[in-house]
């Protein structure tokens, strides 16, 4: 059997947390005959609850799962971890704003980076879940001067799940008929969902539904507020599908891209498309595999989209000055 990759995840008691490490002990992302060990943080008080689900993970007897520990500090979950996916975080609560939300995260993401820097493995990579995502990401790599930039993602692919559904439903077609969607900028209101430069059945998905208004004014707000939406409707916000974008986020990374094809995850910005340097910055990414990743180059950008990926980085760009005194020495 070949050495196990080590994935460390925070938050991992928690709902997200719970519909992400089954599927990882099964397999589902690396594939069928990679093992994997399980490194799980979560706050004190919940530990005992978090060793419940251990005990479950434990009763399916998942042949590919080799070690599963718990831990409330950062340094023994992120040992020498080959994957950090950072879920845990505080959550937005009625009446708080965005830039409160940051800096209420600020601190967590803070110690984690510095946890990371010191104890990940050699080749660790790092995967932002918890909101607002880039800027929790750029915290958390600004204190890690060890680990490179290329190393760093923001999860935008449940952004681009979701608007990949809108389309395929729209379409009457099913998902999988529906390629190149992207997803530019932040994690927010922001995003652009690139529907112009998107596929259904190899035929720009304009040219099939031949619908502006509809592209305008329903497409792009649903996708932006589709979180908001699903939390009016459980009462909850979403843990499966976030789960499941987590999934999918690291395994583009790890498994090759189709040439043909192309995912989206927030990455350092190297510049391109104009996006200042620096930013973490949604693009359409192509990986060679084992998370060597590449920002697809030549997207056709109009005048309305550059619009639209400006705005988005005029508010991370906003969101990265409200917490200056939390970022560390490698920004």
């Amino acid at each position: 059997m070949s050495t196990p990759i080590r994935v460390a995840i925070t938050g991992a008691g928690g709902q997200i947390g719970y519909a992400l490490l089954f599927r990882i002990a099964s397999g589902a992302l690396f594939g069928p005959d990679r093992p994997v060990a399980l490194q799980l943080l979560e706050i004190t008080p919940a530990l005992p609850s978090l060793g419940g689900t251990i005990m479950e993970l434990e009763d399916c007897a998942f042949p590919l799962l080799t070690e599963v520990k718990a831990s409330d500090k950062a340094e023994v979950a992120f040992a020498d971890a080959d994957w950090v996916i950072l879920v845990g975080g505080l959550p937005r609560k009625d009446g708080m704003s965005r830039a409160d939300l940051i800096r209420a995260n600020g601190p967590i993401f803070t110690g984690q980076g510095k946890a990371i820097n010191e104890a990940a493995g050699p080749n660790v990579r790092v995967v932002t879940v918890a909101n607002p995502c880039n800027t929790n990401c750029l915290i958390a790599k600004s204190h890690a001067p060890k680990v490179p930039a290329d190393r760093w993602f923001a999860m935008t692919m449940l952004d681009q799940n979701r608007a990949t559904a809108q389309i395929a439903k729209k379409a009457g077609v099913p998902v999988s008929s529906v390629k190149k969607v992207t997803i530019w900028g932040n994690h927010s209101d922001t995003q652009y969902p690139d529907y112009k430069n998107a596929e259904i059945a190899g035929v720009p998905a304009p040219k099939v539904l031949r619908e502006d208004s509809w592209f305008t004014e329903t497409f792009i707000p649903t996708v932006a507020k589709r979180g908001g939406a699903v939390i009016k409707a459980r009462g909850a916000s979403s843990a499966a599908s976030a789960a499941n974008a987590a999934i999918d986020t690291v395994a583009n990374l790890y498994h090759p891209t189709p040439t043909d094809e192309w995912f989206s995850t927030a990455v350092v910005s190297d510049g391109s498309y104009g996006i200042p340097s620096g930013l973490i910055y949604s693009f359409p990414l192509q990986s060679r595999g084992d998370a060597a990743w590449s920002i697809v180059p030549n997207v056709p950008i109009d005048d309305d989209a550059r619009k639209r990926l400006d705005a988005s980085a005029a508010e991370l760009i906003s969101e990265r000055d409200a917490v200056k005194d939390l970022l560390g020495p490698a920004l």
